[in-house]
């Protein structure tokens, strides 16, 4: 076994093909950023008050994932923080929290808690009522005179686990505050989530919006061009393999971060290959590992009730083999599982459109089956492989405490 593994470990130290791994990566800050000009143009025209202690209006980015909205607002805040002058009578802070972050967006606790951290005091994991956390955080930020600028990703994140109302505390924070000015820069993947926002919420935080649209295929390969030349050695990219990359990314709503995902990750299968190139072949290996990886993400990210409509249906298809299963059979178990756990249950036609939703993500397939004079019914089956399966029963497992 010994000699096996020597062999594996001096094939990976001979044979590497990167150069630099982590221009890959999404916490990775490019010099340049392709294809984003004109919205990195527009954030620092809204932002560039702030070097005079100027508060500016409240900023909305939107656009789906990997459409550049938090590479743009971090290069912009980067930018401003070089260009602040020494003798300015005011300090500026531009914080970034991303609420998506696990143990962040679950309370409104937990946000004040995160953002007291980053602005240099501490408070106990639980424990306080919300509203002396919150006084708290006031306390500190109104210390001494200062712009702060929270810049909130995935905003959207904690308004479906704690509602919009601290949102609409944050937006209205200038009114108790005498030294201190502060505005919100929000992100969202969503884009319909302002129009779910109570109104009065989405006056205070969308004064500006700015849209981020899809980069298309060849804006991709620009991408995967430049991130290549750095991050590979020479030679070692078949012909072809960035443009598949980029049509791939470019189906699924020009997303540059699973470009560059598809292509980290085809560079890993071909080191375990032992090929001394990135053939057209690991591409299409790396898109089937990250579509299982994506099944799992949506899992993980769910709100509880999406995760009990799809134990229900994994525990009956373990207990039906290769029985049918129908929306009827699923509701009912649905109803237990939520009687368990002390949840709300919701209808049928609730759970009806969840199971649409998980057809269209590809983790079940619906089948509908005419009965005549019986009407029609909805026959289910998981689409996804036992592997898959068993890491989502171990993450719904753990989101319920089971």
């Amino acid at each position: 076994m010994t000699s096996e593994l020597d062999g594996i470990f001096d094939t990976f130290n001979q044979n590497g093909i990167f150069k630099n791994k982590f221009i890959f990566q999404t916490n990775y800050q490019p010099n340049e950023i392709l294809h984003r000009e004109e919205q990195i143009k527009q954030i620092a025209l809204i932002l560039a008050p702030v070097l005079r202690g100027e508060r500016t209006s409240n900023l909305f980015l939107y656009g789906k994932t990997g459409t550049g909205k938090t590479l743009s607002i971090q290069y912009v805040r980067d930018e401003l923080l070089k260009r602040l002058k020494k003798d300015v009578p005011f300090k500026l802070k531009i914080e970034y929290l991303n609420c998506k972050l696990k143990k962040v967006s679950d309370t409104e606790y937990r946000i004040l808690a995160e953002l007291i951290k980053k602005m240099g005091g501490e408070v106990p994991i639980t424990g306080l009522p919300t509203e002396a956390v919150y006084n708290k955080f006031i306390d500190i930020i109104d210390s001494e005179k200062q712009l702060i600028v929270l810049i909130l990703d995935e905003i959207d994140q904690a308004t479906k686990k704690i509602s919009s109302d601290f949102l609409y505390n944050l937006t209205r924070l200038n009114s108790e505050l005498s030294k201190t000015q502060i505005c919100i820069v929000g992100i969202s993947n969503d884009l319909t989530f302002l129009d779910e926002l109570d109104p009065r919420v989405r006056s205070s935080l969308s004064e500006e919006e700015i849209v981020f649209p899809p980069y298309n295929a060849m804006q991709l390969q620009d991408i995967l061009k430049k991130r290549s030349l750095e991050g590979f050695k020479e030679e070692v990219v078949q012909e072809g393999v960035i443009a598949k990359t980029a049509a791939f990314a470019a189906r699924e709503h020009g997303d540059a971060r699973r470009a560059l995902d598809l292509l980290r990750i085809a560079g890993e299968l071909a080191e375990r290959d032992n090929s001394d190139k990135i053939l057209l072949k690991h591409i299409d290996e790396a898109n089937n590992k990250i579509e299982k990886d994506k099944i799992l993400d949506v899992i993980k990210t769910e709100p509880k009730q999406f995760q009990f409509v799809l134990y229900s249906i994994i525990k009956l298809s373990e207990r039906k083999k290769q029985e049918p299963i129908f929306t009827g059979d699923i509701y009912n178990l649905y109803q237990d599982i939520c009687i368990q756990n002390k949840s709300e249950v919701l209808t049928q036609r609730r759970v009806s459109d969840i199971i649409q939703e998980f057809d269209m993500l590809g983790i079940i397939n619906v089948k509908v089956i005419s009965k005549g004079r019986g009407g029609r019914m909805r026959e289910i089956k998981l689409a996804i492989g036992k592997g898959v399966i068993d890491k989502a029963k171990e993450i719904i497992r753990d989101s319920l405490n089971y």
